[in-house]
């Protein structure tokens, strides 16, 4: 840890130098947020990847040249496995490439996630009044799947329509027909991350839906603008900085998800799991899952390209430092029914997936028993309090198997998702609001962490960590990098979104008022970025509390996390303890959401609500 307080202490020193010499506006705080991120960014993310993903080119004889190396990536990276295009093959067809599929998947999640995600904030920031007894259920079952570990979606999901789930069963009984694996595929994985990722892309465009000015609505109107042409003219264009952010973000998480491919993907291959039985494998193939991560780094930087030029010199600002006492619009009528018939059945299916998923838990064997118990849950977390061992005061003994791992979890995630959060967003600031050289680069190492599976970044760490100067390996430290750095795009993401309709004059005008840059950041800008704060720590801490691939070589037994123990019982088969300690996790991070919104607080933009319909008297003898 010595070797990285000295790094610390040259950024600051080279920082203050730049800035005493004219650079970066002669800011020191603007310099040092800029070398300092490029620090960790360069040190935790760039350094560990390009270690592991350098092995796509190192020969298998060990000898190292240009033509060997070029050689070696040529026959690892072009195989028929990759890119086949057996599928299209109408005469015979075959299986496709994983590269392929990686992309087809990735297009699909991506683009079902922004559609679903908008409809949702549309919902609840359009249609459902703030008052309504609506407005709080349809928030919680909305954010309901982010909270859920991944193999949670799956195993409900396969109890409603694996071979022998209840559609399956009831289609034999009523229609004869016989029960298949007809779910387990490409729609079994596209409709497990859908369910995973669309709550991700409504945190989103719930805050980029509540900054459009109703002014700009309102103006329309009064140009004799219909509801229709005013949502289409002013209000959807507005949400593209949202709408391309959720897009880009919903592509990389399908490509870098490993647990819905894993269990209901059958002989649908990505290439998450392929590099996955590359490192754990009969074989272990360093050089394989290296080059089949390069190429899903790839991918992601293609969509990143296209999306930055599908934002080019376009100009979404609508918080300004002038009032707005417009009223929002209401939605048009084909609108409104087309986001109640996306929205309603899928908060229902949520409903039905965490029924199915949480009786396991209270029955003690599921397609055998199902008499109720709480023997699961006395397993996990059962708990003695009285005198023991000759003590002279009576003490809490926790019995249960599950409450070390339980404690280690929130006790890590608690101080991963804060650093991660506020990180994210200072990074967005720079972004948005700071010019300097090298800023492409600087955005996509921000996303890269993103851009590479969880398990490639999980080995990179162990490669990286693993000797002197930094030493990592087998402790807390490692692993609560491994939090901060796997979620930091999501708060980059959301901040930039956010950045994107505030006008810098707010910003100037603090500054104008003699306020430095650190007072206008704590003062104006952070109040108007509570909706990207909160999406930002939520999601942060819920993925620390569920994530599987990216820690799964980083535990040890001093520090095992949760999903780690979950794992454990549900390859020994006690599937009824796996999924009672699934309910108490999302307790527990339910709980850590409603004290982040309740810490956090409501942006306040100054804008009227709907006045209360007049209430009708009987003014008759009335003088």
């Amino acid at each position: 840890m010595l070797f990285l307080l000295y790094i610390a202490l040259a950024v600051f020193v080279v920082a203050y130098f730049l800035a005493k010499r004219g650079l970066f506006k002669g800011d020191v705080f603007v310099a040092s947020s800029v070398l300092g991120c490029a620090a960790l960014m360069v040190i935790f993310i760039a350094y560990p990847v390009g270690k592991s993903l350098i092995g796509a080119f190192h020969p298998e004889d060990g000898v190292w040249s240009l033509a060997a190396s070029a050689s070696s990536f040529w026959e690892r990276g072009a195989s028929e496995r990759i890119w086949g295009l057996g599928c299209l093959n109408v005469s015979a067809p075959s299986r496709c490439g994983v590269a392929w599929n990686t992309l087809y998947l990735g297009l699909l999640t991506a683009g079902g996630t922004v559609i679903m995600g908008t409809a949702l904030a549309l919902l609840a920031e359009r249609h459902v009044r703030k008052d309504s007894m609506m407005q709080k259920p349809m928030q919680m079952l909305s954010m309901l799947p982010i909270i859920t570990p991944p193999f949670v979606v799956g195993l409900g999901l396969i109890l409603l329509f694996g071979r022998a789930g209840v559609v399956n069963q009831g289609l034999e009984y009523i229609f004869g027909i016989e029960p298949s694996r007809w779910f387990y595929g490409v729609l079994g994985v596209w409709i497990a991350q859908m369910f995973a990722f669309t709550p991700i892309a409504y945190m989103m465009m719930r805050g980029v839906v509540q900054g459009v000015s109703p002014s700009l609505e309102e103006a329309a109107q009064s140009l004799r603008a219909n509801r229709a042409q005013t949502f289409y003219s002013v209000t959807l264009p507005l949400l593209k900085p949202g709408l391309a952010n959720a897009f880009l973000v919903g592509f990389i998480e399908s490509m870098a998800d490993f647990g819905n491919p894993i269990i209901v993907g059958g002989q649908f291959n990505v290439l998450s799991t392929e590099i996955f039985f590359a490192i754990v494998g009969a074989q272990y193939d360093q050089g394989r899952a290296a080059t089949l991560a390069l190429i899903l780094t790839g991918f992601a930087l293609a969509v990143f390209a296209l999306q930055r030029a599908f934002l080019a010199k376009q100009n979404f600002t609508t918080l300004t430092g002038k009032g707005d006492a417009g009223l929002p619009v209401n939605l048009p009528a084909g609108v409104r029914r087309t986001v109640l018939g996306l929205a309603a059945p899928w908060l229902i299916f949520t409903i039905v997936i965490y029924l199915f998923a949480f009786a396991g838990g209270f029955v003690k064997t599921w397609g055998r028993d199902y008499t109720l118990t709480l023997a699961h849950f006395k397993t996990a977390f059962d708990f003695e309090y009285g005198t023991f061992g000759g003590a002279t005061s009576s003490s809490i003994v926790w019995a249960g198997t599950a409450w070390n791992s339980l404690f280690t979890t929130v006790k890590l995630a608690a101080i991963a998702s804060p650093i991660t959060a506020i990180l994210g967003l200072l990074i967005a600031w720079l972004l948005a609001r700071t010019t300097f050289k090298g800023q492409s680069l600087f955005e996509f190492a921000a996303l890269l962490a993103f851009a590479i599976p969880g398990t490639v970044l999980g080995v990179s760490y162990i490669l990286a960590f693993n000797a002197p100067p930094i030493e990592l390996t087998g402790t807390a430290t490692i692993i609560v990098l491994c939090f901060m750095f796997r979620n930091l795009p999501v708060g980059v993401r959301a901040g930039t979104a956010a950045f994107k309709q505030m006008d810098k004059s707010l910003d100037e005008a603090s500054l104008m008022l003699r306020g430095n840059t650190l007072q206008t950041l704590r003062y104006v800008v952070l109040p108007l970025l509570k909706p990207a704060l909160i999406a930002a720590l939520i999601y942060s801490f819920v993925r620390a509390m569920t994530t599987v691939s990216a820690v799964i070589f980083l535990v040890t037994a001093e520090n095992e996390l949760a999903t780690t123990y979950i794992i454990g019982r549900a390859g020994n088969g006690d599937y009824g303890v796996a999924l009672a300690y699934c309910t108490v996790l999302m307790l527990c991070m339910g709980v850590a959401i409603a004290l982040i919104q309740l810490l956090v607080g409501e942006r306040k933009l100054g804008r009227r609500s709907a006045a209360p319909a007049p209430v009708l008297t009987n003014t008759a003898g009335m003088t």
